[in-house]
């Protein structure tokens, strides 16, 4: 099993994990013709069949991740390395209660987020396929390196961090490991070792890699109804390092950038309209003081709780994308 993600973020979460070790249960107790194995390098050369699945929290009636999410779309893909074809595909929808989307410590921790080629084609291998479709070419030739990121992110999960830093250096000097994935794990093992000159290139690396892909959000957790940061050393403790990276990395690639900020979609809409920018401008301004040059390349807007990742509105660790601050590349 590669395992399973939230379709929209790419994130693991309890949920996910849950939803995985009940496929596990399943196919020991009633599936004994098939042999579960890790989901390794050494595994994977053997071309096994591998099990992908998204868990996605989405509006029942409108069956997508909009508006109110009051159900959870399960999706299934069964591939088969060595014909190269999905040889199944199965869908169900389950309802919200009790299911708790608390990100594993890897994904909670990740600072960054964007839309990655390597997570992308994951989900469209469950999502947008049919029993009978090749692999999507993509996940295919990138599986290699996904399970080192496995690895990699068990190692953090495990608090082994100096295994994990290891595994993810190892991973973006492996081809197709220039990811998310890999970047936002590389900082956070040299931050957690305190290796900070470390983290410090990790991040800048991470920031670049978000302006070349022309988008990159940070998970920056303010006061409620406020424009200051939350006062947890925990939390907040590298916030000038990030500030600091993202102002010089811009200032240095003479991008132009569109601050937007977000809000998850509790409370009324206007306000959080209004604080989605208020929040904007604040970062704008931090950036515009370490390098005065983006006083005129950035421009700060805000869109509330409109463009929600999550959506759940339950303004814990589990929605934490949908508070993002985004840059995004515009024309200068």
């Amino acid at each position: 099993i590669d395992p399973l993600v939230d379709g929209v973020t790419g994130r693991q979460s309890t949920a996910t994990r849950s939803m995985e070790q009940k496929i596990v249960d399943l196919v020991r107790r009633e599936y004994p013709q098939l042999e579960l194995q890790a989901f390794s390098t050494s595994n994977l050369a053997s071309q096994p069949l591998v099990l992908v699945g998204t868990f996605t929290a989405i509006n029942n009636s409108a069956g997508q991740p909009t508006g109110e999410r009051d159900a959870f779309r399960i999706c299934l893909a069964l591939a088969d390395l060595k014909t190269g074809k999905l040889v199944a595909k199965g869908v169900a929808r389950a309802r919200p209660e009790g299911v708790t989307t608390t990100p594993l410590p890897f994904d909670a921790d990740s600072p960054a987020w964007t839309r990655d080629a390597a997570t992308d084609a994951y989900i469209r291998t469950c999502q947008g396929s049919k029993a009978g479709d090749p692999i999507d070419p993509v996940y295919a030739a990138r599986i290699m390196v996904a399970a080192l990121l496995n690895d990699a992110g068990n190692a953090y999960n495990g608090r082994r961090y100096q295994e994990s830093l290891e595994l993810y250096r190892r991973a973006l000097g492996t081809a197709g490991g220039d990811q998310l994935r890999a970047h936002n794990g590389a900082y956070l093992a040299a931050w957690k070792l305190k290796r900070r000159d470390e983290a410090t290139q990790a991040f800048a690396r991470l920031v670049d890699y978000g302006l070349g892909n022309r988008q990159l959000a940070l998970k920056f957790l303010f006061r409620p109804g406020s424009t200051q940061f939350i006062p947890d050393a925990q939390i907040s403790g590298p916030y000038p390092l990030w500030l600091n990276q993202i102002a010089v990395r811009s200032a240095q690639n003479r991008a132009c950038l569109e601050i937007v900020g977000h809000t998850s979609r509790s409370g009324p809409e206007p306000i959080n309209q209004k604080l989605s920018v208020l929040r904007a401008q604040a970062i704008k301004d931090r950036l515009d003081a370490i390098e005065p040059q983006l006083i005129k390349r950035t421009v700060a807007t805000g869109v509330g709780s409109r463009e929600n990742l999550v959506g759940t509105g339950t303004d814990d660790a589990g929605d934490a994308l949908d508070r993002r601050v985004e840059f995004r590349v515009i024309g200068c």
